[in-house]
């Protein structure tokens, strides 16, 4: 099996994989997984509808300049989320292979 993975490391290494926009395998997985499974439930509904309310008659661009960052904050903690539960996921597969 050790000789296996290292074949498989010097095949990577010489023909790295496409990740596209992304720049690790982690956040091309999250990537793939937000976009099989939104997070978007009833709950985050609800949240971004009483931010709008509360905004209600705030100009168009000001809105914008709270929503933009607010939806990225969201994203990343969604995807830290995500990638502390891989993390988690593999701590808990070598326990077991022990």
């Amino acid at each position: 099996m050790k000789d296996y993975l290292t074949v498989l490391r010097d095949h990577i290494t010489a023909y790295p994989p496409d990740l596209g926009d992304t720049d690790s395998v982690l956040n091309l997985l999250y990537e793939a997984n937000s976009e099989m499974d939104p997070m978007e439930d009833d709950q985050i509904r609800a949240g971004f509808h009483e931010l709008y309310q509360l905004m209600n008659g705030v100009p168009l661009e000001k809105m914008d300049e709270i929503i933009n960052p607010v939806c990225f904050l969201c994203r990343e903690h969604e995807r830290s989320g995500f990638e502390h539960g891989v993390q988690i996921g593999i701590l808990l597969a070598r326990e077991l292979a022990e």
